[in-house]
């Protein structure tokens, strides 16, 4: 059920808008995950460092994954298929319950630091808009 995958450095694992297949757990390594909104720059969302778990729009039955996956670094993960680990959950209920509760706890994790992350980008934004807008003025910046 569960495959070891080598990723070289500088390897993309999986892409924003392709096929959800795989949740993957780092065992060793860095990886970035990487979010392009359609009207802005790609954004690294999260490094993921050994032992976390990232790919999990394949686990919440999502057809195509939110984010980008790049091995930073010559990295190692297991990696288990979304038909695999649903299959697991139908087989043992009490194991499915299990691994929801952790995945939605590296989700939680996750959204509040990407947040914070967002809303940084947000005021380094309104101050860069001021700046150049007092330039154009001719005012003192």
């Amino acid at each position: 059920m569960v495959e070891l995958v080598c990723l070289p450095a500088k390897m993309v694992i999986f892409e924003q808008n392709t096929p959800a297949n795989f949740l993957y757990i780092l065992s060793q390594g860095e990886v970035s995950v990487r979010y392009k909104p359609y009207d802005g720059p790609q954004l690294t969302i999260a490094r993921i460092q050994p032992g976390g778990v990232f790919g999990w729009s394949a686990v919440l039955q999502r057809e195509l994954y939110t984010s980008g996956a790049v091995a930073e670094e010559n990295s190692e993960a297991y990696r288990i298929s979304s038909a695999a680990l649903h299959a697991l959950c139908e087989k043992d209920p009490d194991t499915g319950v299990i691994l929801l509760n952790r995945l939605a706890g590296v989700i939680a994790t996750r959204l509040k630091s990407t947040h914070s992350q967002v809303f940084q980008m947000l005021v380094e934004g309104v101050h860069v808009a001021a700046i150049t807008e007092r330039v154009k003025e001719g005012r003192n910046v």
